[in-house]
């Protein structure tokens, strides 16, 4: 049977991977923030996942307003990065694992979770940025992907209650997958951040940190939050803390903070990183 070793959470702006590309990594501004990821490889390295369920955003690559579905899963073969116009360079593409898909597809919609499926899907830097940080030779490793897209851009987004109980029926059709497979999920986006408005460049760090300290803890307490309440405390974009629940909810077993990294400013964004153990 597949088993969910562990969980991470990481931030996924777009400016990360242009620093990336630009191979900044020692630059004074970008070092506080990639110098925490070394260790997150070490642990990816002790427990060697077959496949990265990636919880992520579209920022308009694959969905836009017309067209923004709640929850949406790739089924794809590979899963292609093309240009969103923020000057990232378009990097290879990602392999999928579409007989793991159907299966997880077929379990969420049984749990009443009706999924847009995505037989051929544009992945973004809501996907690709975390992919990079956590394994930046990943077209050479066998490390395959299954996208989950959560709509946090067009209202109403679903509740932190909601994505929580995503998470716990994720978790549970991984593990009645009958292949032996191990699993990471990645939960990205975040933490506070607002991008426009008469907020634009806030930030809230006490939040941020409570919110990090709660979901190792206790993430059930997260889901009393509304979105009016995130939007709020962490600024209109600090609602992708549904991802990091939905993240959370998929680790059934016992689970152990291995690691993790708070750093501001990253354009305007706090940048929280968590690895975290998910033991049987």
């Amino acid at each position: 049977m597949a088993r969910i070793v562990g969980g991470l959470t990481t931030s996924h702006i777009p400016a990360i991977g242009g620093a990336i590309a630009g191979k900044m990594f020692e630059d004074p501004y970008w070092k506080p923030f990639f110098d925490a990821y070394p260790k997150a490889r070490e642990w990816l390295d002790e427990v060697r996942p077959d496949v990265a369920v990636v919880i992520y955003n579209d920022h308009g690559l694959n969905f836009f307003l017309d067209k923004m579905p709640t929850f949406a899963m790739g089924a794809a073969a590979e899963y292609r990065n093309e240009d969103e116009g923020w000057g990232i360079p378009t990097i290879a593409p990602f392999k999928g694992d579409p007989r793991l898909s159907w299966h997880l597809i077929d379990r969420l919609v049984k749990d009443e979770f009706d999924l847009v499926t995505c037989q051929e899907m544009a992945v973004d830097h809501g996907f690709t940025v975390p992919m990079q940080l956590f394994w930046p030779n990943y077209a050479e490793l066998d490390i395959r992907t299954v996208p989950l897209c959560v709509n946090t851009v067009q209202h109403p987004v679903p509740t932190p209650a909601r994505c929580f109980k995503l998470g716990r029926a994720l978790g549970r059709a991984i593990e009645s997958y009958p292949e032996d497979l191990k699993v990471v999920v990645l939960g990205t986006g975040g933490l506070s951040h607002q991008l426009d408005g008469q907020r634009a460049g806030f930030i809230n760090k006490e939040f941020d940190l409570m919110c990090m300290e709660k979901i190792v803890s206790d993430p059930e307490a997260l889901t009393h939050y509304s979105i009016h309440d995130l939007v709020r405390l962490a600024g209109a974009q600090g609602t992708e803390l549904i991802m990091w629940l939905a993240m959370r909810g998929a680790l059934t077993g016992t689970v152990t903070k291995r690691h993790g990294n708070y750093h501001i400013p990253i354009s305007n964004t706090g940048a929280g990183l968590l690895v975290l153990d998910n033991a049987a």
